[in-house]
């Protein structure tokens, strides 16, 4: 299931992964991994080691929505829905006592929460539900900037008049008793907000310890953050965490208020030591060699997975990641606010050289829109031959074409005659550099010159493509996972001219198109599944249509461990769970 940006370094092995056409690898929770049968059964202690290149984008989970911050808040938030490991398309009660109850005219979300479960010192106390209501009210402080909230609670009666500080709460937001917390919607969509629910911002967070924190611009409670799941960022008797140093370590220790009877989770491991700043290359090695060691926010180069797969095939594990990935071009810096200048650089683009930097085939299929297979809407989009473009017709490129759409732009000589230089931000981590370097030279085949930058993944996003007035004109290494099996969680976060905003911002494009939002507002509120599918399948072709980002892969994703290691592939995430883990 889940959102936010895909692993920035991740890269592919070469084509002889045959292991691919099973989806997964030599995980030891295979039967997880491939959709059967429940994660084997752990032993007990000890420390995981996992090897980062970047950070986590924001260590407080409100803010978080990068796939590798999801790792450590689904080992120390519970929200009030989880996925486990093996069961990626339906949610369980994890916070909540049972399903949502959602109204027949789908504009009344009710539910129950279970009772026993606390949050770590220094609060140390019962979670209500009003601590779910303040959590997703905080989601739309500008302090704390999440960055989907919008897009699936932006329908709760109140938001407005909260954000723009006509009111001290969400007043459609209830909580007629401790145990139950009702959500009220101007809209339909009772249904997107049940689903929504399994996202880390709906995980309790304690008003009266908080509110300090949040009044500060950005909000500082991420580094005095308390947990509620097995879990807990090391800190101090006073709250503050002394397990978080930014981009070098993240440390987790096991949570004392945590009651192993409320939850699902076994909680193997005594501890998690997240080493970070890590070069993909040599800590790759040091994971197949080593001893109690996964990857974190990399994937191993080529080389590396393709001798483990000879000799060590029961260390890797390959998982199709549910998203896809694409080059955004910013809508709103000349010239890329010109359609055709668009789809002339869709028809230059060589997508399987792309492809290639990433381990070729096995790595993927080549997209040639956004729904990837598997999300209702993939088949009405025009499933794997596309909606028909002529503009993603070669997926090797078409330099004449482009250089027609170029002229139909106005640009007499088929390419980009202006003198000023592009910023185009792309990540240092192992092949996403090569990734970049190829997306380059496909701008400089339409004559576009550019200021090129390579920076931390965790940078990239946070510092550049999620910053509107950073003005980055392309971002070469974005892509997307669904938050839950939906596609308007792959169209609406990325594309939607609504939820563009200043900071965490993940409508890279800044695409802002009236007639697509319009039909997304409407489609958020069918209920009908096939209609939905139908509805979203068909944005999802508009989209192409206006060439709203290059499309160039739907992606499975590597994971590799120590051979004393039994890693739990989270499907949801396609990354190991910690909170699943364990050592042989």
């Amino acid at each position: 299931m889940t959102r936010s940006p895909l692993r920035t370094g991740l890269l592919g092995a070469v084509a002889a992964l045959a292991l691919v056409a099973a989806g997964c690898g030599g995980s030891d929770n295979k039967k997880a991994s491939s959709g059967g049968g429940a994660p084997i059964a752990g032993k007990p202690g000890g420390t995981l080691k996992v090897l980062s290149n970047g950070d986590v984008d924001y260590i407080d989970a409100g803010a978080a929505y990068y796939q590798f911050s999801y790792m450590v808040t689904s080992a120390t938030q519970r929200p009030l829905y989880s996925y486990k490991p093996d069961e990626p398309l339906k949610p369980a009660p994890d916070l909540a006592s049972a399903d949502p109850e959602i109204s027949a005219d789908a504009k009344t979300v009710t539910v129950k929460l279970k009772s026993g479960i606390k949050f770590s010192p220094p609060v140390s106390r019962e979670v209500t539900s009003k601590d779910v209501k303040y959590a997703i009210e905080r989601g739309f402080n500008s302090n704390v900037a999440n960055g989907y909230a919008g897009a699936y609670f932006g329908n709760i009666t109140g938001v407005k008049a909260y954000q723009d500080k006509k009111a001290k709460e969400i007043s459609g937001i209830e909580t007629p008793d401790d145990q139950t917390i009702v959500f009220k919607l101007d809209k339909p969509t009772g249904g997107v907000v049940a689903q929504a629910l399994v996202l880390p911002l709906s995980a309790p967070v304690p008003p009266e310890y908080a509110k300090p924190f949040d009044a500060k611009n950005p909000s500082t409670y991420g580094v005095h953050q308390v947990a509620t799941g097995p879990y807990q960022v090391e800190a101090d008797s006073s709250g503050k965490l002394t397990g978080y140093q930014p981009g070098k370590r993240i440390v987790l220790v096991r949570n004392p208020s945590w009651d192993k009877s409320t939850d699902f989770r076994p909680a193997y491991l005594d501890k998690i030591d997240i080493q970070e700043g890590v070069d993909p290359n040599v800590g790759s090695r040091q994971i197949i060699e080593g001893q109690s060691l996964v990857n974190g926010d990399f994937a191993p180069p080529p080389e590396i997975i393709k001798s483990a797969l000879a000799s060590k095939k029961d260390q890797v594990a390959l998982v199709p990641s549910g998203g896809n990935r694409y080059v955004s071009m910013n809508t709103k810096i000349k010239p890329f606010d010109n359609v055709d200048v668009r789809r002339a650089v869709l028809a230059v683009f060589d997508r399987n050289a792309m492809r290639l930097t990433r381990g070729g085939e096995a790595l993927g299929g080549l997209a040639n829109h956004f729904i990837p297979p598997g999300i209702p809407g993939f088949e009405e989009a025009g499933g794997e031959k596309g909606p028909g473009f002529d503009f993603l017709a070669n997926p090797s490129g078409d330099l004449k074409l482009a250089q027609e759409y170029m002229k139909k732009a106005g640009y007499p000589s088929g390419k980009y005659t202006g003198s000023e230089k592009l910023l185009m931000v792309g990540s240092t981590a192992a092949v996403a550099k090569k990734s970049a370097e190829v997306a380059q030279a496909q701008f400089q085949k339409l004559g576009f010159k550019l200021n090129f930058r390579l920076v931390t993944p965790d940078s990239m996003y946070t510092k550049f493509c999620n910053v509107p007035k950073a003005a980055v004109a392309i971002c070469p290494n974005v892509g997307w996972l669904k938050d839950f099996n939906d596609a308007q969680t792959i169209l609406d976060p990325t594309f939607n001219g609504k939820n563009i905003v200043p900071v965490n911002n993940s409508n890279w494009p800044q695409f802002d198109d009236p007639e697509i939002n319009a039909a997304m507002d409407k489609a958020e509120e069918i209920v009908d599944a096939g209609e939905r599918a139908k509805a979203w399948g068909e944005i999802d072709k508009m989209l192409t249509e206006k060439a709203a980002a290059v499309p160039w892969i739907w992606d499975n994703q590597p994971n590799i461990r120590s051979a004393n290691v039994n890693g739990v592939i989270a499907e949801w995430n396609a990354t190991y769970d910690f909170a699943f883990s364990s050592l042989k």
